[in-house]
């Protein structure tokens, strides 16, 4: 009896040796966007932390975060597959690979490297099973390949140099100086946030008109009693005042917030731009249905290029890291399964079926369109028959003229 080949174990990585540190949320600016930039292109000792931190502040924002995900769920919603040699699909491994719970997740860093630049991952086994761990990007400095334990350490594990790398520490893009389309996102998330501000308190200060009364301010019974009836003022309030008092509403702002709202759609189709390559399903006043088949197309292509990074990425780092530690056999490679048009099928099968015998199996598996029997074909002349007979029986003046048109002729 043949002994079962141990699988390597790993229970700790370098994940456990970084020491977690507490953020502090400020309110930033287009000014704290360029300190952590120039922080971040220093020579000398080049540090992510601060930009970082940035991108995850910038992450809040609402229109964002429904940009990224609108462009990531097509790829990840792609159910991927493990080819043979010969390029045919091997069932068992695809399965087995499907089955794993760091799969998606793997997916998700390596597509988060175009949105940051740079990825770290680690594999940890717990159990017996496969776990997927990722590295901080803030203890991370590609350019010279260190990892922090600190984020205010000045030297630290050069990650590229050790026996893991490439096995079981897996690094995903990592060029120096690539900050991820998320740095050209920063000025207009921070901008848009800055106008939300300015017209919230705009609403608050001009949204009721303010309160005023004209009174004696030297006399105390007189100003406690004006106080007083402000506070107590209501939807249905009603008061005396003196004869030589005055009540009335201050005029408010003569704008309405045009010039904020004006702002916040600009920085709102410039993330579009940024993250989908169009303003798609967002503009209600302008938008048509040839606008946004194009804006559609914009997008495939943009999501094509994302699955052609992820092919590309499992391809050359993380199937060799999964032949090496046995997970997959020698030759195997991955690719996403190609999803099916199924409504333009349906016009092809549509077309044929007048022409040629379609097996109703097929078109159940296909379309979940369940058959009970063969259907009789109709002539085209008893089609004429019968459209000739509804227009006899229609209720209407012209039925005798359509009648002589559809009926067949005669000798």
């Amino acid at each position: 009896m043949e002994k079962e080949t141990k699988k390597p174990q790993r229970r700790e990585g370098f994940v456990s040796m970084i020491v977690p540190k507490t953020i502090t949320r400020t309110r930033n600016d287009i000014g704290s966007w360029k300190s952590a930039l120039r922080m971040a292109d220093n020579v000398d000792s080049p540090k992510r932390a601060k930009l970082y931190n940035l991108y995850n502040d910038i992450l809040l924002d609402a229109h964002l975060t429904s940009q990224i995900v609108l462009r990531f769920s097509h790829t990840l919603s792609t159910p991927g597959v493990i080819c043979n040699t010969d390029k045919s699909i091997n069932e068992e491994l695809t399965e087995k690979l499907n089955q794993s719970i760091w799969y998606d997740e793997l997916n998700r860093h390596i597509l988060d490297t175009i949105l940051y630049g740079v990825t770290v991952v680690e594999f940890i086994t717990e159990d017996g099973t496969m776990r997927l761990a990722d590295i901080f990007r803030n203890n991370l400095i590609p350019e010279s390949g260190q990892l922090l334990r600190s984020e205010d350490d000045t030297t630290g594990i050069p990650y590229r140099k050790t026996k893991e790398f490439g096995t079981w520490l897996l690094e995903f893009g990592g060029k120096p100086h690539d900050y991820g389309i998320l740095n050209k996102a920063v000025p207009h998330v921070l901008m848009k946030r800055f106008a939300q501000s300015c017209w919230s308190e705009l609403c608050e200060i001009y949204g009721i008109p303010p309160r005023y009364v004209k009174t004696d301010t030297q006399d105390p019974a007189m100003l406690d009693r004006a106080e007083k009836m402000l506070m107590d003022m209501g939807s249905a309030a009603s008061f005396v005042i003196d004869s030589s008092e005055e009540f009335g509403f201050a005029k408010g702002a003569d704008t309405n917030g045009d010039v904020y709202r004006n702002l916040m759609q600009c920085c709102r189709d410039e993330t579009s731009l940024l993250i989908i390559g169009a303003v798609l399903g967002q503009d209600t006043v302008n938008g048509n249905r040839s606008k946004e088949e194009s804006s559609k197309e914009l997008l495939d292509k943009i999501v094509a290029h994302d699955k052609k990074f992820v092919v590309q990425c499992w391809n050359t780092v993380v199937i060799p890291a999964l032949i090496k530690m046995g997970f997959f056999p020698q030759g195997v490679s991955f690719k996403f399964q190609q999803t099916e048009d199924l409504d333009s099928l349906w016009k092809y099968v549509q077309g044929l079926l007048p022409y040629l015998d379609v097996d109703p199996e097929w078109l159940t598996e296909k379309f979940g369109i369940r058959f009970s029997g063969k259907a009789q074909r109709r002539q085209p002349q008893q089609e004429l028959s019968a459209q000739s007979d509804f227009f006899a029986s229609a209720p209407h003046s012209g039925a005798v003229e359509l009648e002589r048109y559809y009926s067949p002729k005669t000798n």
